[in-house]
């Protein structure tokens, strides 16, 4: 069953999008999930522990990484995407640029498309989610993953950004994506130094008057493991957690994460703080 994308995006509470890297040489889990049994296994977890999305993604997109063919990416995350569709009722996220790729896995059952180039790479995809009446996630990327943690640079970070956003809205718009189906996500870690990951989560509310669900991925990233002197990507998931709070308190509606369990769980006590806050 097709979700209700609409409502979901509107619903008052945080969503957690369950990141699951069926690749072999991802920096968060050392490509614990590359084999497709250990990915369905992991779905399974992500959903036991109430992540509300499941982002499925097979190809590396860390700093200095190279793609994948389209072959191999497909390879990848149908069988994946089909076998989750066919279990869980979570609703799938497909983590791709190319229109090939999204267009066999909506067909595999995932509904969003997450696209880390803000559709710039491939000129079909933004048609295909338009035609598929599908969500779509908007990053923010400075460079390639190739080439974007080299030397980033901004004279105005945050004007920079939300300049990008109302241009890549406004093309989205014009090919057909309803507004609100656009997702915007500032891209943590993808062409930004350790500052500017941090000004990013502190300022995020300076995207809010664009109008669309704000999304968020600081999970395991490498300027958490800088603060924490951390060099291990999977034991960063208690920082992440100060991460996804600050993002939530300036507006983060999707929160992007490697550990549904730890972050579920702390959202709804913080919830349950700020509720008794306003109650008292």
């Amino acid at each position: 069953m097709r979700p209700d994308w609409k409502t979901l995006l509107n619903s008052p509470r945080p969503l957690i999008m369950g990141v699951i890297n069926v690749t072999p040489d991802s920096f968060s889990d050392g490509g614990r999930f590359f084999d497709h049994r250990d990915a369905i296994n992991q779905a399974r977890e992500l959903a036991a522990a109430g992540a509300n999305i499941l982002d499925i993604g097979g190809e590396s997109t860390r700093p200095y990484s190279e793609p994948v063919s389209l072959e191999e990416e497909l390879r990848r995350v149908i069988p994946v995407i089909q076998a989750i569709a066919a279990e869980l009722p979570t609703p799938i996220s497909i983590d791709t640029y190319r229109a090939p790729v999204a267009q066999a896995a909506l067909e595999a059952g995932a509904s969003l498309i997450n696209d880390i180039s803000a559709l710039r790479f491939d000129p079909d995809l933004a048609p295909l989610a338009a035609r598929a009446g599908t969500p779509v996630v908007l990053m923010h990327m400075q460079g390639t993953p190739r080439d974007m943690q080299r030397h980033p640079h901004y004279e105005d970070l945050i004007g920079e950004i939300k300049a990008f956003f109302r241009e890549r809205l406004a093309y989205a718009v014009s090919q057909g994506i309803p507004r609100d189906l656009v997702i915007l996500d500032p891209g943590i870690g993808f062409g930004k130094t350790f500052r500017h990951n941090l000004e990013i989560i502190n300022r995020l509310d300076a995207f809010l008057d664009l109008g669309c669900p704000l999304l968020i991925g600081p999970s395991r990233k490498a300027f958490i493991g800088h603060l924490l002197d951390l060099p291990n990507g999977e034991v960063r998931d208690v920082g992440t957690l100060a991460a996804i709070a600050v993002s939530v308190l300036r507006g983060a509606k999707i929160v992007r994460t490697h550990n549904a369990a730890y972050a579920r769980q702390f959202l709804t006590v913080m919830e349950a703080i700020l509720k008794a806050a306003v109650g008292s």
